[in-house]
């Protein structure tokens, strides 16, 4: 018996020592990549932004929200700015939310959260879980004072969604929530792109501070083709959303971006810059909406050497899909 033991012994010892290529690697040794799940089927779908690409087709506003349908599943992507807006566009494009249980919250501004309500109190009426869980990033319920005491809707409407049976599920990092489906959580700040008034205060932990959309996050999709980038207004940056995804969740180019990039504002140097960022991640595809900039989408088109076909300015109804690309709608195409 002690033989067997000595025995034993020896043969752990030299498995132990045998070069890497010898040994099959343990699940903790395996690179992040082999487990890691690919989204197949994806389709994104714009229900609110400012232009209305068809005269059969819905109501333009400053806000945004997109319909996401990925491998079987379907998520809300935000919830424009009027209370009612999404709910009459959903309407005309034939849109059925009461099957939809997930709702993204990209940050706190109002023209991506004031539908929240309406909507969940409508489909509820099908479906007691329609819109009944609602993501976001730490921070979104944070006090922003102002002289008329508030400017965060999201401190009245969070007792309001959960009176109605609603959840809010909390970020602080990336997680995945369908299989190759991530949220980016809180985005890492590495480059300047401040796109944010600077006016504003909120109420954080470590006192009042000046208001950085601390909360604003992004859904990212991974795919074979690369990349799928969906943002409400990124204001922590599309650079600096880009190079989180790729650094946090997996380091492949960027197939697609689409949503609001409040790049609007932005000067010449800065949108050149931003342009030759997209480009260097491989960008193939630029659907923007809401806040991105009619003469942003131009430019990047231009400098990131993208066509009409593949850069276009969103319109309601306006879609991307992992097959065929962006169906821009009439009046955008």
């Amino acid at each position: 018996m002690k033989r067997l033991s000595v025995v034993i012994a020896l043969i752990l010892a030299v498995a132990f020592l045998l070069p890497d290529r010898f040994r099959q690697p343990t699940i903790a040794e395996q690179a992040p990549s082999q487990a890691r799940k690919t989204v197949q089927s994806l389709r994104v779908q714009v229900l609110s932004t400012m232009l209305v690409g068809d005269s059969n087709a819905g109501i333009g506003e400053w806000g945004f929200a997109a319909i996401v349908e990925v491998d079987g599943q379907r998520i809300l992507f935000d919830t424009g700015a009027r209370p009612d807006t999404v709910l009459k566009n959903v309407r005309e494009l034939n849109v059925d939310l009461s099957n939809v249980k997930d709702v993204i919250l990209s940050h706190n501004h109002s023209d991506h959260t004031n539908g929240l309500l309406t909507l969940r109190r409508e489909f509820a009426k099908t479906n007691p879980a329609a819109l009944s869980r609602a993501h976001v990033g730490k921070g979104i319920f944070w006090n922003r004072p102002n002289a008329s005491g508030d400017s965060n809707v999201m401190v009245k409407i969070k007792p309001d969604y959960e009176a109605t049976g609603g959840q809010f599920v909390e970020y602080t990092e990336p997680k995945e929530i369908l299989p190759g489906v991530w949220l980016t959580g809180p985005v890492s700040r590495v480059h300047p792109e401040k796109n944010w008034s600077g006016a504003g205060r909120m109420k954080s932990p470590e006192g009042l501070v000046e208001d950085t959309l601390p909360e604003d996050m992004s859904l990212v999709f991974v795919t074979d083709k690369g990349l799928v980038l969906l943002s409400g207004c990124g204001h922590a940056g599309i650079i600096n959303t880009i190079e989180h995804a790729r650094k946090t969740i997996q380091p492949a180019p960027i197939y697609a971006a689409i949503g609001g990039f409040h790049l609007f504002a932005l000067n010449d140097e800065k949108l050149s810059w931003t342009s030759g960022k997209l480009k260097e991640f491989g960008l193939k595809n630029f659907l923007g909406a809401h806040c991105t900039g009619i003469e942003a989408v131009y430019r990047i088109r231009q400098q990131a050497g993208l066509d009409r076909q593949s850069c276009v300015v969103s319109a309601i109804g306006s879609s991307f899909t992992l097959d065929k690309g962006i169906d821009p709608t009439p009046l955008a195409r």
